[in-house]
């Protein structure tokens, strides 16, 4: 199973093509408003809360790129003015479209890993499942100096409770050192 893994990966990075002086590494951080969505939700509102994390770049072709990131997010949600506050460590995995020079369409599966979760009285990280499955759909916009924005909307797959999956907005600023 390891060659058969090894082999796969091999492939795939040589039909990339890549020269390893394209692919660009940095950091972004940025804002979350994030709720859950599902049944018995009415009395439930977004709350405001941030990521931040490690991204890198890989140039596929002129058009496309592949983003992986490593991110801590803060997520969660209101319910009657108690604050459930989720933290994961999420990693997406960007297939990045150059629509014109700088601007990308985003999307792409994201796979989260529950740290902790309380409300504002206890810890409730039993009461929520440990892995979350979600699609991310955004936009971004690369400056030539490194410097670059996105927003994205990362639509819950799995269910975080009994009824509920993530649902999360994120405004992000990056900066690529290299």
């Amino acid at each position: 199973m390891k060659k058969i893994l090894l082999l796969a990966v091999f492939t795939v990075l040589g039909f990339m093509n890549v020269n390893a002086q394209e692919i660009k590494f940095g950091a972004k951080a940025g804002l979350n408003f994030s709720t859950v969505n599902g049944s018995n939700t009415d009395n439930i509102d977004y709350v405001t809360s941030y990521h931040v994390g490690l991204v890198s770049e890989i140039p596929i072709s002129e058009k496309f790129s592949f983003q992986p990131e490593l991110m801590y997010s803060r997520q969660g949600y209101s319910f009657n003015n108690d604050v459930v506050a989720m933290n994961y460590l999420n990693i997406p995995l960007m297939g990045k479209y150059y629509v014109t020079k700088g601007l990308s369409l985003e999307a792409g599966p994201q796979i989260g890993f529950l740290l902790s979760a309380k409300n504002e009285e206890m810890k409730v990280t039993n009461s929520f499942t440990t892995f979350d499955f979600g699609a991310n759909f955004g936009i971004g916009y690369k400056l030539e100096n490194g410097l670059n924005f996105s927003a994205r909307y990362n639509l819950g797959i799995t269910r975080v409770d009994t009824d509920n999956r993530n649902g999360v907005f994120q405004v992000s600023v990056g900066y690529f050192f290299f």
